[in-house]
């Protein structure tokens, strides 16, 4: 008797979708096991009476990555069993991830949305979100019908995803040319896919170095060129489980790196940042502690505040922010005074 097949690997981008649509279909919120179990992406993989751990995992990065977006996700107790976690319900506040109610439209620009609407309401839910929220309902658990026209900003992948995940599928060696932080030109890297992850909202490939014979950790937007599959293919000692030893590191990663920034009041910094940094003390509320996985990629996140942010610690971290800076005021004293290369 053959073996079933697994069920293909739903794209994050279509498992955050439709987390946001479940979580905007109701009121009351969801339980993390009702997500769990009906929501596309989760379900596939759920089961009623086994293990769950590395999805619950899942979900956890998956809440992190929603409300870096920007979508206001709520978790609410229930009454009479408050610190119960496996009670806990979440929800986004359709209110809350409206439009402004001072954003205005002209007569051209409602007729465009009015169209780009017919079209959205006709292809927003799809036939697996549809069947999710038929199963919602069977939990007796009411969806509101306003879920059609909410989009999530999902950030769009790297280009050199699909071929390595292609590459990945068929054990293929890859080359492609790799930009580190700090070097002039990039250098082309000779690899064997083995997991693409998402950790925090970015995509890292784990990966053998042909090169060296040794494991290595690849930042996809640090691939600055084509990614090229050879005709050498190379199979692992452990056929499985790459993906969770790369998270489990990346994890670590994060954890055990630690910056303290100064923040300005009421800014678009201090918004930002205080939804997933934590106050170094109660009577400091500007003072924040922030983990991250990468130097360069939080330097260049803070330098785009400007004069909002202040980088106490580490020194690594606040010598690269500054040294952005230095290179944002070296351009604007280089670029002519009209703006224009009379050249």
């Amino acid at each position: 008797m053959q073996e079933p097949h697994a069920a293909a690997p739903v794209p994050v981008e279509e498992r955050l979708f439709s987390l946001v649509l479940a979580l905007l279909a109701t009121e009351q919120g969801l339980t993390k096991s009702e997500i769990l179990s009906t929501v596309q992406g989760y379900r596939q993989r759920y089961s009623a009476f086994g293990d769950n751990a590395s999805l619950d995992r899942q979900f956890e990065r998956d809440k992190d990555d929603i409300r870096e977006l920007g979508i206001p996700l709520e978790t609410i107790e229930t009454p009479g069993d408050p610190g119960n976690n496996q009670s806990l319900r979440y929800r986004i506040p359709k209110g809350e991830y409206d439009l402004p109610s001072d954003i205005t439209f002209s007569p051209t620009e409602i007729a465009m949305l009015s169209l780009a609407a017919t079209v959205w309401q006709q292809g927003s839910l799809s036939a697996e979100s549809q069947r999710a929220l038929l199963k919602l309902n069977s939990l007796g658990i009411e969806s509101d019908e306003p879920v059609i026209g909410y989009a999530p900003r999902v950030r769009i992948r790297e280009s050199s995803f699909d071929p390595l995940r292609l590459a990945l599928e068929k054990h293929a060696v890859v080359t492609f040319p790799y930009l580190k932080p700090g070097e002039a030109s990039p250098r082309t890297r000779t690899v064997a896919p083995l997991a693409l992850v998402q950790h925090h909202g970015r995509w890292h490939l784990s990966a053998e170095d042909m090169e060296v014979n040794e494991g290595r950790t690849f930042l996809l937007s640090r691939i600055v060129g084509p990614v090229i599959t050879t005709s050498k293919t190379w199979l692992p000692p452990e056929t499985t489980g790459h993906a969770e030893r790369s998270l489990r590191a990346l994890d670590a990663l994060w954890e055990s790196q630690v910056a303290v920034v100064s923040v300005e009041p009421g800014t678009d910094a201090a918004t930002r940042l205080s939804k997933r940094a934590e106050p170094t003390s109660d009577t400091n509320p500007t003072e924040l502690r922030l983990h991250y996985t990468d130097v360069d990629v939080l330097a260049d996140e803070l330098a785009s505040y400007g004069p909002e942010v202040l980088v106490l610690s580490p020194e690594r971290l606040r010598t690269a922010v500054l040294a952005r800076h230095i290179t944002t005021r070296d351009r604007h004293l280089d670029a002519p005074a009209d703006g224009l290369d009379n050249g």
